[in-house]
């Protein structure tokens, strides 16, 4: 049987000999929201959680405060730095963080239900299912589908997560999913997309009228994105091509026929700043010397330095983990979360 570590180190030393700079695409001079050409550089940064070689910028249009990847990345880019992250050698860590998001699931819920009983569900992005899961412990008798690029959705179904997966790209599925879902969700997912416009078209065209559309973002206006900087989990580079403020979504939806019904902000705050501000600085002192990309320096050295700094961090992420219980207590009394949360009907 064939190593799958030896397999990928052969794939990404192949990958990196050729450079990472082929990548990224021309850089735009445009805002892809509004077209305005007012933009200025928001912040720079690295991957800073796989620690995949590349650089990266976020520009923020002084039109309408969008915030994108400008140069973004190709579809080829996009497949190198998603491998991995969410499968193959990033599945535990994936998991582990979607079994740990059960407060964010249950405020989905919540805003829904108290709008609607669903009949048909699609969750777009749904990886390995686990919203849906916790969602059919509520609405046991609703269908839910989950549609992932991921070979996720499909282990998804194989678990019982899901009643129906598909696997593609939403916008190129939409004739075969028109007509069947009167709730679709999108959690986590539109800020990943390279054409959050098309998404939203996809969306108006397969929901009759009277269906409800969630969404739930990272908000690029929060404070703590100002206070982390380059920290600041929901920068997420290079994952995130979009960063959309909730009125720019609003207006979006409207001009494809949809009510917002309801908006959350603190609500759908997401205890986790401190905690994964500190991951990260850990992760960038002493990364995982085992990753086929990372290595850099003998193995010896990695080891130790990984062992020692790992050691010493566990205690201060538990600590930091607390302080996130009691901070976000108060936040969510606020609008200055690190979430938010729109529910859309479509009204024709």
């Amino acid at each position: 049987m064939s190593d799958p570590f030896q397999a990928s180190e052969s794939y990404y030393q192949g990958e990196l000999s050729a450079g990472v700079e082929r990548f990224l695409e021309p850089r735009r001079d445009t805002c892809p929201w509004c077209g305005s050409t007012d933009l200025s550089i928001r912040l720079r940064t690295t991957d800073l959680i796989q620690r995949k070689p590349g650089r990266f910028t976020l520009e923020q249009c002084q039109t309408c405060q969008h915030i994108f990847q400008n140069p973004r990345l190709t579809p080829a880019g996009l497949d190198f730095y998603y491998r991995d992250f969410y499968d193959g050698l990033g599945r535990q860590m994936a998991e582990g963080a979607f079994n740990a998001a059960g407060r964010s699931y249950r405020g989905r819920i919540e805003m829904l239900r108290a709008f609607t009983t669903p009949k048909a569900w699609l969750d777009v992005g749904a990886g390995y299912g686990h919203f849906c899961q916790r969602a059919r412990e509520v609405w046991p008798n609703t269908v839910f589908a989950g549609l992932d690029l991921s070979v996720s959705v499909e282990e998804a179904q194989r678990r019982g997560w899901i009643d129906r997966s598909y696997r593609g790209e939403f916008v190129a599925l939409a004739d075969e999913l028109a007509g069947h879902y009167d709730v679709v969700s999108m959690h986590h997912y539109l800020e990943h997309t390279r054409e959050p416009f098309d998404e939203l078209d996809t969306a108006a065209k397969i929901l009759p009228s009277g269906g409800y559309l969630l969404i739930e973002l990272p908000d690029p206006q929060s404070l703590l994105g100002r206070i982390f900087g380059r920290w600041w989990m929901p920068w997420f580079q290079p994952q995130h091509q979009h960063l959309i403020p909730v009125n720019n979504l609003v207006q979006a939806l409207a001009n494809r026929g949809f009510s917002s019904v309801s908006i959350e902000h603190g609500a759908a705050h997401q205890y986790v700043d401190l905690f994964l501000s500190l991951l990260l600085v850990l992760i960038a002192i002493a990364p995982d010397p085992s990753l086929p990309w990372s290595k850099t320096t003998p193995a010896r050295w990695r080891q130790l330095r990984h062992a020692t700094v790992w050691s010493a961090g566990r205690p201060l992420l538990l600590i930091a983990y607390l302080l996130d219980q009691l901070v976000g207590r108060v936040i969510r009394r606020t609008r200055g979360g690190n979430t938010y949360r729109v529910l859309a009907r479509k009204d024709s």
